[in-house]
């Protein structure tokens, strides 16, 4: 009695902590510390890659076809071999991840996105893809893999507590999972948020905000942590820390320059994404090349690869790009406080490091910066093409910051002694435009503000706020105006099924439902629909589960020997009377004439013909819906509802579909697919949709219902 007493005892304790602490903070210290593991595991494992790639360039100094071989053939063999790992072990972690979210979290179902297969072939893919030194990110595919560490984790914990089954709050918990993953890739919980709301959310319930940023900082502190620790930095830095100035970081009269930064980086921003675009568009076509480029899937990221790395080789063309420097190496350089027009032809200040490969004997730091940014943009547009995890966030924030730099060695050029104020001359710092061009570039491309968020938790610094919130939103007003997103130009390009932003000019739509469409009664039989009172849906699956047992040959025979038998019966039919088993002889003359009785039902004179009768005959008869599963409050839609209104609940609530009824009855269904194809057009008129009933199929629901009732059985239910 004392040990079931005990054993109570914790029960009760174990609840009350539950209970006050709740299954979410649990959950979120269980996600965020997984991704800060993983997330800096990656980066060791690609920074040690990295280094053995310098390291072995560095080593054959003298041979330069050696030289050549081992800079083009250690990128290729990485990023073979993550194209190759994740085709064979889960194709769809190859690309971003970030379109495919926003649609899942729209409400509708990709298989195999959110599985622990995706999640290896992920990881391994993209550590892979940032150990070869290529032009790819992390960020969005880190996105994608958070997100499947949220979804096998509500798997894991719905079996102590049910309330991770709840679609709903899965959903929920994806949303954080969208800001750690962010945040454990620049340690930037607060711009992680906020991204991850910019970014997947048309509609953000304020209920999530606390959990996004608690996983958030937690998952960032111990990212940062696990730096220390490894001796990578003594102590909780910024991952790019900056040391402008800060009594006096820019003048009002440079301005003007920031947002000629702003305005050409909408425009820019702008045809990176249509570029990236049609390039996808172009190896889609069906052509000889691409043909032959599907059938043999290494050819075009092993090109791709082998004409990139070419072109950065050091001793080659990349001596005039600032070829030999790495991702990480580029930003470093770029945000550092020197002015290079004016040590270029000069000695090397100390404290220059790697920023010296900016510098040529023969060749301008305004060309240098120039063939940079050029060559990595169409580079970095090509890249994020491949059949690898990539992601653009950070090649785009590297071309953001090379153009800022480029137009503040301009500054510094026509101001060489600085800018005079209050008798005071300060200098102007390249290194500032370069920050605020990193922001300004990725905000065009993705649409968002909080990038400048989080280029002030990447630098530690936020001396310049108020340009570079004036450079971002002046590239979203362009960079919106000219194309799409770069997430919502994969969508449209991969078709997914995710609803497109209606613009305020365009709420004057209205649709009307076709009335050719078949539903079910209670009492009636499978070939003869007729229209009546909604009062459910069914799943397809459960009715083609019902229809194939009222079909089967098991039950073709317990129809005749044994009397009919229902779909939800519990005996065992596949063990019965068809295997030799050991019976007493009490049941034996009974076993023996059930197998006479399903010999000659199986294998009759005429079997095509008798089968064929009983079929019809079965059809005819009513159907058993009380032993199918029902949901009996399906989402409705009374006639004649503006798109407007229409795209707003499917957009909140993340429907699939919702069945339109008029005075209680069914008159047609509206699916996601009619609403986004209604929404593309840019009319100002009434669009008719027609839902056949093979939409309604494709859709995996069909309705039934009942007549207007002298007696509703069953309405309860």
């Amino acid at each position: 009695s004392k040990c079931v007493c005990i054993a109570d005892c914790l029960a009760r304790i174990q609840r009350y902590i539950v209970t006050k602490l709740g299954e979410d903070w649990i959950f979120l210290v269980l996600l965020g510390l997984t991704m800060a593991l993983v997330s800096w595991s990656m980066d060791y494992a690609s920074a040690k890659s990295l280094q053995a790639y310098k390291w072995m360039y560095g080593e054959l100094k003298g041979n330069v076809a050696l030289q050549y071989l081992a800079w083009v053939s250690y990128p290729i063999i990485l990023v073979v071999f993550a194209s190759l790992f994740c085709h064979l072990v889960s194709p769809q972690a190859i690309g971003s991840g970030i379109p495919e979210l926003k649609t899942i979290l729209r409400g509708v179902v990709l298989k195999e996105y959110l599985t622990l297969k995706a999640f290896v072939a992920k990881v391994i893919g993209l550590t892979a893809g940032l150990g070869s030194g290529m032009p790819i990110g992390k960020e969005g595919p880190f996105v994608h893999i958070a997100s499947i560490c949220a979804a096998v984790l509500s798997r894991i914990m719905s079996i102590f507590t049910g309330v991770y089954e709840n679609s709903a709050h899965v959903q929920d918990l994806l949303v954080c999972a969208c800001a750690v993953g962010v945040a454990t890739c620049f340690a930037a919980p607060v711009g992680g948020v906020l991204f991850s709301i910019e970014v997947t959310s048309t509609y953000f319930a304020v209920r999530n905000y606390w959990r996004g940023y608690f996983a958030a900082t937690f998952s960032a502190f111990i990212f940062r942590v696990l730096s220390v620790w490894n001796k990578d930095s003594v102590t909780i830095t910024a991952l790019f820390r900056t040391n402008f100035r800060m009594d006096f970081p820019f003048d009002l009269q440079e301005l003007p320059a920031f947002a000629i930064i702003g305005i050409s980086c909408g425009f820019l921003g702008a045809f990176f994404v249509y570029l990236n675009r049609q390039v996808v568009l172009i190896m889609r076509r069906p052509t000889a090349l691409t043909r032959f480029l599907t059938k043999h899937r290494l050819i075009y990221p092993g090109a791709v690869t082998l004409i990139i790395a070419s072109f950065t080789f050091p001793p080659g063309f990349g001596q005039f790009m600032a070829g030999e420097l790495m991702p990480r190496e580029c930003i470093n350089s770029l945000f550092d406080n020197f002015t290079w027009t004016k040590i270029w032809g000069s000695p090397a200040p100390p404290g220059l490091g790697r920023s010296a490969a900016w510098l040529h004997p023969q060749v301008s730091v305004f060309v240098i910066l120039l063939l940079f940014f050029v060559m990595k943009f169409w580079m970095s547009a090509v890249s994020t093409t491949m059949p690898v995890p990539s992601g653009a966030f950070m090649p785009v924030f590297i071309l953001g910051a090379a153009f800022g730099r480029l137009v503040g060695e301009i500054m510094a050029t026509l101001f060489p002694n600085g800018i005079l104020f209050d008798g005071i001359v300060y200098q102007i710092l390249p290194g500032g435009y370069a920050v605020i061009g990193a922001a300004a570039m990725t905000g065009a491309v993705t649409h968002t503000v909080s990038t400048a968020v989080i280029c002030f938790e990447l630098t530690g610094q936020i001396s310049h706020i108020l340009p570079m919130m004036v450079a971002v939103i002046l590239a979203n007003m362009v960079a919106q105006c000219l194309q799409p997103s770069l997430y919502d130009s994969i969508i449209q390009v991969k078709k997914l099924p995710y609803l497109p932003e209606l613009s305020f000019g365009h709420i004057r739509y209205h649709y009307q439902i076709s009335r050719d469409w078949c539903i079910f009664r209670r009492d009636s039989a499978c070939e003869y629909m007729i229209s009546m009172i909604l009062l459910g849906s069914i799943e397809r699956c459960e009715l083609q589960a019902a229809l194939d047992w009222c079909l089967s040959a098991e039950r073709r025979v317990y129809v005749r020997c044994e009397g009919v038998s229902s779909p939800g019966s519990q005996v065992n039919w596949e063990s019965f009377a068809f295997v030799d088993e050991e019976v007493g002889e009490e049941n034996g003359d009974k076993v023996r004439e059930l197998q006479k009785c399903a010999h000659t039902l199986l294998f009759p004179e005429k079997p095509l013909e008798n089968i064929k009768a009983w079929e019809e005959e079965e059809l005819d008869k009513p159907i058993d819906i009380d032993q199918i599963r029902v949901d009996p409050s399906p989402f409705q839609l009374v006639e004649r509802t503006s798109l407007h209104k229409t795209h707003t609940l499917f957009s909140l609530l993340g429907l699939s579909h919702a069945y339109v009824t008029s005075i209680g009855k069914l008159v047609g269904v509206v699916a996601l697919k009619e609403v986004k194809i209604v929404c593309v057009y840019k009319y100002f008129c009434i669009l008719p949709i027609i839902c056949s009933s093979v939409r309604v199929i494709n859709s995996a629901r069909l309705s039934f219902s009942l007549p207007a009732p002298e007696s509703n059985r069953g309405f309860d239910s």
